[in-house]
């Protein structure tokens, strides 16, 4: 192995070895009696959300396994987190990062690509970055990191201080240590790998409830169990939601799907603002909404225990696009009644229609 990769590894280990584990905050719901809900904040991370985690992970598996040396331009396909955090890490090591994104990507998130040290290549249409990613590395000798293939083989699910792991070594001290259920969306479904395999690994009694926004094919393809399904269009949701099945999408460690209208999904990190007072991103508001159900579900069955789901990133990455009224109501559509029904829940009872 060459001394440059041996100083790559280890910028990446010392960098992990500076940064403390991400928070995990308790929601005070009253309308919730005997339910305890979680949000293990990945915003904390240096580059501002969950993908800093999975870019770690997908450098250090590229340079062990000979993909990446001096001056291997990395390119990604990425509507925004995974390219800021790759970003990061390229600028670490020294590489040139090229990030493949639909033009539609939220502006913050393009400035911190740029100001880690990478290009963004702009495409019409998510269904077009997966082609065009391949066609960049190709033309400049580099290597496509591909994030939709790797995520689940990249990081190492059975601990080493993953995502799952640091739930429920967080957990160990509350009154409900082991979730009745976390509650995850997927993108590229590498992270509700790591949290099922992790969850069977060490026999914990937890549900997985993967949670998918409109316009995204996964969750057809686990109730139909078919995986070539294809869309035609992108989720509306930054981050989560794909027009194909992935490769580190693994639906044999999920225990159950959900689809969330993607208005719930904005109108739930309005909710959350409410409550912590702070901005989350989109993705945020989609599990927050899977968690809800599964805490109205609980209370109607007269159960106790806990719920556990991720705050992705902050919403300061979305002023012009997801906390912007008029572009909501263009985009998205008419959020009320999804406000009204959250309202209602936490005003007149959890189990209230």
């Amino acid at each position: 192995m060459s001394a440059w990769i041996t100083e790559a590894l280890n910028k990446i280990t010392a960098d992990a070895h500076r940064s403390a584990d991400t928070h995990l905050l308790k929601l005070d719901i009253p309308a919730l009696p005997g339910i305890s809900l979680y949000l293990k904040d990945e915003s904390s991370h240096p580059t501002g959300s969950l993908k800093h985690r999975l870019a770690r992970s997908l450098f250090l598996y590229a340079l062990c396994n000979g993909k990446i040396k001096q001056g291997t331009t990395v390119v990604e396909a990425s509507s925004g987190s995974t390219a800021v955090s790759e970003a990061y890490f390229a600028r670490m090591i020294g590489v040139p990062f090229v990030a493949v994104m639909p033009r539609t990507t939220a502006k913050r998130k393009i400035e911190q690509v740029e100001f880690y040290g990478g290009r963004c290549h702009f495409v019409d249409c998510p269904t077009q970055m997966h082609g065009a990613a391949l066609e960049l590395a190709k033309a400049e000798n580099g290597y496509f990191m591909d994030q939709f293939m790797y995520a689940e083989r990249a990081t190492d699910w059975r601990g080493n201080n993953n995502i799952a792991e640091s739930i429920f070594r967080q957990m160990a001290q509350e009154e409900h240590p082991v979730p009745s259920a976390i509650v995850m969306s997927a993108g590229t479904g590498g992270t509700s790998a790591t949290i099922g395999r992790y969850i069977r690994y060490k026999g914990h009694d937890s549900e997985l409830l993967v949670v998918d926004p409109e316009n995204s094919v996964f969750f057809e393809s686990y109730t139909s169990g078919n995986p070539d399904l294809r869309s035609a269009i992108g989720s509306r949701i930054e981050g989560i939601g794909r027009p194909q099945v992935e490769a580190s999408f693994q639906p044999d460690v999920i225990d159950r799907m959900l689809q969330v209208p993607d208005a719930a999904s904005i109108a739930t990190i309005y909710w959350l603002e409410q409550q912590i007072g702070r901005r989350a991103g989109p993705s945020t508001g989609t599990n927050l909404w899977g968690a809800l159900q599964v805490a109205r579900e609980m209370v109607g069955r007269g159960e106790t225990g806990s719920i556990v789901t991720l705050l992705c990133d902050s919403g300061e990455r979305y002023p012009d696009t997801y906390y912007n009224a008029q572009w909501v109501a263009e985009k998205i559509g008419d959020i009320r009644p999804y406000r009204e029904q959250l309202e209602g829940w936490m005003t007149g009872g959890v189990c209230s229609r």
